[in-house]
């Protein structure tokens, strides 16, 4: 049997999937719910892949393909559905997956965060960055917060993306939204261009080289609103991440600069919701002036513990929030386990909570 890529995209939709795999020898394959669930039918072949891959890639994307073995980008499934695909090349045949953006903003409230983030996303300027493996709902995150700003205040908002993934209207805001490779060669031109462009929030979609890292959190102390994401987990370990990108002889001058600039670190996971579906969970960091001394003095080990006491400040360790959803039954005792930053004290807690976990 052959497959048409329209009839796997409405079954994407209809099923609620977030994800689609196409690959040889295996049916199309969604993700439900965390579960990798295959397509009824015959296992795709070569030339299936190839055409399912030539369907939706646009020939500047397949040239890319060739030369690079691999492209991203972000199409549009009529106005039904929005996907962010990755194509490659495995085996040296054609492979794809496609992730399927929601068509609408989720609110702040029903991502999970608490009323202090709306605080923390209109200070005039500083960095927040949003944080978590890839697939973890980051980018869901950052396109409520900005959304939430285009509805609560006026300004300029400038997106810089690889791929555009959420389609933000003008509402308050004049909202500027740049594709990398598309309308600019890189993050560190489109960044640099930002700031001659009026921005009062700059969106950069990752921070994934020196020259980034640098343009942004300058931008941060140069009065502007800047979001971010890095994956890594927890604030310690991405504050580290950003200071170990520079050599030595800067890593003391980033270390200042980020005790000043960082308002915030939002670290999330996704967890398998009970009776279906995802949901996120965090540990937030606010910056306080005890957070930003252990940054300055290169004590990041011990910002965890200022987060454990931190909740006046709006701070939640990861452990706690997967208590949390654990004790309002949202999620099972394992999965909150799988997903702990301190394995050994989430058993103990949860067994001294009656759980019963998997051996």
């Amino acid at each position: 049997m052959s497959y048409e890529m329209n009839d796997l995209l409405e079954l994407m939709v209809d099923q609620d999937a977030s994800d689609l795999h196409i690959q040889v020898n295996q049916p199309p394959t969604l993700r439900i719910s965390g579960t990798m669930t295959p397509v009824e039918g015959d296992p795709l072949s070569p030339q299936d892949t190839e055409d399912l891959m030539k369907a939706i890639t646009s020939s500047s994307s397949q040239e890319k393909l060739k030369t690079s073995g691999g492209a991203d980008f972000g199409f549009a499934y009529m106005d039904v559905a929005r996907f962010r695909v990755s194509v490659m090349r495995a085996k040296g045949n054609y492979g794809m997956v496609l992730r399927q953006i929601p068509n609408e903003m989720f609110s702040l409230t029903n991502i999970g965060l608490p009323d202090k983030i709306k605080e923390l996303i209109t200070r005039p300027r500083g960095l927040i960055l949003v944080t978590g493996p890839t697939g973890s709902g980051k980018s869901t995150t950052l396109a409520s917060m900005i959304n939430w700003i285009n509805e609560h205040s006026d300004g300029h908002i400038i997106t810089i993306e690889d791929p555009i993934e959420y389609y933000h209207e003008h509402k308050n805001c004049i909202v500027t939204q740049r594709e990398v490779g598309n309308d600019v060669m890189s993050f560190s031109d489109a960044l640099r261009g930002a700031l001659r462009q009026d921005p009062d929030v700059i969106l950069v979609g990752e921070m994934r080289d020196l020259e980034t890292i640098e343009a942004a959190v300058g931008a941060a102390e140069t009065g502007h609103l800047v979001f971010a994401t890095l994956h890594t987990t927890g604030a310690a370990r991405t504050v580290d991440r950003i200071v170990d990108a520079f050599p030595a002889s800067m890593k003391d001058q980033m270390r200042t600069q980020l005790a000043s600039s960082v308002i915030a670190v939002i670290s999330q996971v996704l967890c398998k919701k009970k009776g279906g579906g995802r949901i996120a969970s965090f540990e937030i960091m606010v910056t306080t002036t005890s957070i930003s001394q252990l940054i300055r003095e290169n004590k990041t080990y011990r910002i965890a513990s200022d987060i454990q006491t931190g909740a006046v400040h709006g701070m939640i360790s990861l452990d706690a929030h997967l208590m949390n959803l654990y004790n309002k039954d949202l999620i099972s005792a394992n999965e909150a386990l799988s997903k702990s930053q301190q394995p050994d004290e989430m058993r103990q807690k949860l067994l001294d909570n009656g759980a019963k976990l998997a051996t």
